[in-house]
């Protein structure tokens, strides 16, 4: 499985808006809403928020992998963020949280949304100089390829 059988340039948000966890998760729930007429903002928000709920999925480095389940989706749907300031998104490692990775799956596919979690979580903790590329990148194709380059190397 690859990130980028489940992400695409659209998907991509350069610099968020929002400086609190509930406004960046809005704001991803929203870009993923956009991918499907069936999906909406409102459940998306909610899955990912009851799921930050019971710990959060900022996994440190100034990474979170907001994530859920929910079958309106159909198939796994993800979107990438960016929050150049870094926004407090109570990370294990207390550091200002600065790229996010936002993925929903469907109910029924717990392997294939365990396998993309451990493939986003390789490629966005393994190397520090690829998430400062990210972060110096300025527009969502610059941020896609860069991904897509990482990507294709695992």
């Amino acid at each position: 499985m690859k990130i980028v059988d489940f992400i695409r340039e659209d998907l991509v948000i350069p610099a968020l808006v929002g400086r609190s966890k509930a406004d960046v998760l809005g704001e991803l729930a929203a870009k993923l809403a956009s991918t499907s007429a069936q999906v909406s903002q409102a459940d998306l928000l909610r899955v990912l928020s009851e799921r930050e709920r019971l710990a959060s999925t900022a996994i440190g480095d100034g990474v979170a992998i907001p994530h859920g389940k929910l079958d309106a989706v159909g198939h796994l749907v993800a979107c990438i963020a960016r929050a150049p300031e870094g926004v407090n998104f109570d990370a294990i490692d207390g550091r200002p949280t600065h790229i996010f990775f936002a993925l929903v799956a469907p109910e029924n596919s717990t392997g294939a949304h365990l396998k993309a979690l451990a493939r986003i979580s390789r490629l966005f903790k393994g190397d520090p100089e690829f998430r400062s590329k990210l972060l110096a990148a300025q527009t969502a194709p610059a941020i896609y390829k860069l991904i897509a380059d990482e990507d294709a190397k695992y």
